[in-house]
């Protein structure tokens, strides 16, 4: 098969869809492998490192999709790349539809079947493909949230693990989740005082036992989260509906109530984001303030930190990229019921449920996909 690889084109995003070890295997199992010039660069990967691993160096884009069957991408493709989707095409990247009409109906129209990292799942109903980004997401939220914290930035001027005789930040974590834990890891290490909030008392108890008593956790209900909200320094947005829109936690009525100063960092924004007054930022101007409360809400967060969130991203999607590749993208879909809760659009229609239901069109299965 023939796999094009594009530089991500979105604001500050120095990701990779394939590591020169990656495009190794792959040219290995006899496919072509053409990768656009410079894509690696942010991540320190020369061109040089991906001809040595056996693929070809596309001038641009345009020859990278011309060229390919199978497209490998980190993030949705851009208004510019979705013009150059044709129903030849497979797209396998992370699309967070939901929220983004927009680029749906871009993809229905190219015809193209796009098959989404965040809704692929496991044998544990677990999402393998989310789950890198969101660990490093959560541990980024509080090193971002500490930042925002500074006076500088618009915060309280706090620091987030306080010092003797000066007590620490009030962290608030909406989700314990991936994502959610992890920024429960890191904020529990700075010496902050950390409450996670779940509505799964399974989850919770899990949760207590991780942390051995250096967290609080509490069982998520309108008013306790208002109550907690209200009182918090720093709240981390983590809730997750697999493909869903967030469901929207914080409402503008709670800003009018907290401290000023006070932080928000959405992870969820890729989906709607879980505050009411939240809206997607880029890394070049990354916060805005509603109401003295500041919002830290970056789509790509993981981008920050390209290197380490391409090799966490690629040791998880490769197999499947593989799969794709060796098989083909309808046996593959078929042959693995995990992968095909991936497929989003197929020819034309929405074939991911929830997504249907947030954009408000038809949910169509594909008579061809008959492993779920």
């Amino acid at each position: 098969m023939r796999i094009g690889v594009p530089k991500e084109i979105k604001v500050r995003e120095y990701r990779v869809g394939l590591t020169p070890d990656g495009a190794a295997e792959l040219t290995r199992a006899g496919h072509e492998v053409r990768v656009q010039t410079g894509a690696g660069e942010g991540v320190g990967f020369s061109d040089k490192a991906y001809e040595a691993a056996g693929a070809k160096i596309a001038p641009d884009a345009k020859a990278v999709f011309a060229g390919a069957e199978l497209i490998v991408k980190v993030k949705e493709p851009q208004p510019s790349e979705t013009a150059m989707l044709t129903p030849d095409h497979v797209l396998f990247t992370y699309l967070h539809l939901a929220p983004d009409p927009v680029q749906a109906e871009g993809l229905r129209k190219s015809g193209c079947i796009a098959i989404a990292y965040e809704t692929v799942t496991d044998s544990d109903g677990r999402l393998p493909l989310l789950k890198p980004m969101s660990e490093v997401a959560g541990r980024m939220s509080i090193q971002v949230g500490a930042h925002c914290l500074e006076k500088t930035q618009g915060g309280r001027g706090m620091l987030l693990g306080g010092v003797p005789g000066v007590p620490p930040a009030r962290v608030v974590i909406l989700g314990g989740g991936v994502a959610g834990t992890h920024a429960a890891e890191m904020a529990a290490g700075a010496r902050a005082d950390v409450t996670v909030f779940d509505r799964s008392v399974k989850r919770l108890a899990e949760l207590d036992g991780i942390f051995a008593g250096r967290i609080k956790t509490a069982f998520s209900t309108p008013a306790a989260v208002e109550k907690a909200v209200i009182e918090a320094d720093l709240v981390i947005g983590a809730v997750l509906i697999p493909g869903a829109a967030a469901p929207k936690l914080v409402t503008r009525a709670m800003l009018k109530q907290m401290k000023d100063g006070a932080v928000l960092v959405d992870i969820a924004i890729d989906q709607g984001g879980c505050f009411e007054t939240s809206k997607a930022t880029t890394h070049d101007d990354p916060t805005f303030i509603v109401d003295g409360v500041v919002h830290y809400c970056v789509a790509n967060m993981p981008g920050a930190v390209a290197r380490t969130s391409t090799f966490a991203l690629t040791n998880a999607t490769l197999p499947f990229t593989l799969a794709l590749a060796n098989k083909g993208a309808k046996a593959a879909l078929n042959a693995d019921a995990h992968l095909a809760r991936g497929l989003n659009v197929a020819h034309g229609e929405i074939t991911y449920e929830p997504v249907a239901k947030d954009l408000g069109v038809p949910y169509v299965k594909p008579d061809w996909l008959t492993s779920i």
